[in-house]
């Protein structure tokens, strides 16, 4: 698969946007990290920035290609996972951005390809007490070899969410 691929792809889910109203769906795991990454005006900035240009899931060890850089609604992008040519293919699409004063981030899709059915977004706030990153997801498995891995599944995207976090807080501070 190739991200030229993408374009002609479809979503693998109907509740398109759902995360960025906190809503999960009926019949998807829900996946929700908060961590405080930092203080200040320039953590927040770095941070955003590390987000929105995929810094992020790069220095977190997740190869990805993407169509727009900083993500734009409608960005395709193409992760892999494993190594080599026994890795597998993560094909999303943006489904919304938000750009705020004290809150910045994008929630993306999956398309037909990804292990995974659902989706995921990766926003930054600037508090009052600090810095914070939330990876909100909800999923389920998109195809037999998830729905036979279970838990397993779940456990690897628990663990790529500190991932995430912690290439955050390094990047921003």
């Amino acid at each position: 698969m190739k991200l030229a691929d993408l374009a002609g792809l479809r979503f693998s889910y109907d509740v398109v946007g759902s995360t960025r109203f906190s809503e999960t769906p009926t019949g998807y795991h829900r996946l929700e990290q908060r961590t405080k990454i930092g203080t200040g005006d320039e953590t927040f900035r770095r941070a955003g920035k590390a987000v929105m240009t995929w810094q992020m899931h790069k220095k977190a060890g997740v190869a990805v290609k993407a169509t727009d850089s900083p993500a734009v609604i409608g960005t395709n992008s193409l992760g892999r996972l494993g190594v080599g040519p026994v890795g597998l293919p993560v094909p999303c699409r943006v489904v919304w951005v938000v750009d705020e004063p004290d809150r910045i981030g994008f929630g993306y899709g999956t398309l037909h390809g990804h292990p995974a059915s659902g989706e995921e977004s990766f926003v930054v706030t600037r508090e009052a007490d600090g810095v914070y990153f939330t990876l909100l997801s909800y999923s389920r498995p998109g195809t037999w070899y998830t729905r036979l891995g279970g838990p397993v599944g779940r456990a690897g995207q628990s663990f790529f969410g500190q991932r995430y976090a912690s290439a955050l807080k390094r990047l921003a501070n």
